[in-house]
């Protein structure tokens, strides 16, 4: 099973997969957004963006919106890369299951 080791431990988390999945499809979503998209805590999705973030798989924007505080976010190259790798991985290990 070689494609096993070119799973991405980053998306080991559904939460992670979730975020990705979302930014993926979006140009830029906003924090609430994914909070309310994914059923998340605050502080839950604050960390899993943050780990993806350190990665550099996800830009941050922040704004001001009136008065209000506005971020959001989007999937950068590396994290379009990555995540496209970590799928393909998925795939093949599936279809190596089935054959």
């Amino acid at each position: 099973m070689i494609a096993f080791n070119k799973l991405n431990k980053a998306f080991e988390s559904r939460i992670r997969l979730g975020v990705m999945s979302v930014l993926l499809v979006n140009d830029w979503v906003e924090f609430a957004t994914l909070k309310d998209t994914l059923h998340l805590t605050d502080g839950n999705l604050a960390s899993h963006i943050t780990a993806l973030e350190k990665l550099n798989y996800l830009q941050v924007r922040k704004q001001f919106i009136g008065k209000k505080p506005n971020t959001s976010y989007a999937v950068t190259q590396a994290g379009r890369k990555a995540f496209n790798e970590h799928l393909n991985a998925l795939e093949q290990l599936i279809k190596a299951r089935e054959g």
